[in-house]
């Protein structure tokens, strides 16, 4: 798992555990709202960041999006 996405999902109640072939779990504390809210706004600061300096970066928004969640092909 990608460590950013690891790490937010740790804010909302995830953890690790060996368990078959799974490694990181979740269960009905996981707070999947907040969740969704830790991603959006983590792609809308590298978006400001991306049009604050885009001189910097040689992809589009989207693929730096992509890039700093480690998504990229």
């Amino acid at each position: 798992m990608n460590p950013k996405i690891e790490q937010l999902a740790r804010e909302c109640g995830a953890w690790n555990q060996v368990y078959g072939n799974r490694t990181f779990m979740i269960d009905e504390h996981f707070d999947i709202e907040k969740f969704a809210g830790l991603i959006i706004n983590e792609c809308t600061e590298v978006t400001a960041d991306w049009y604050k300096n885009h001189n910097q970066y040689h992809m589009p928004p989207d693929e730096h999006i992509k890039a700093h969640f480690g998504l990229l092909d």
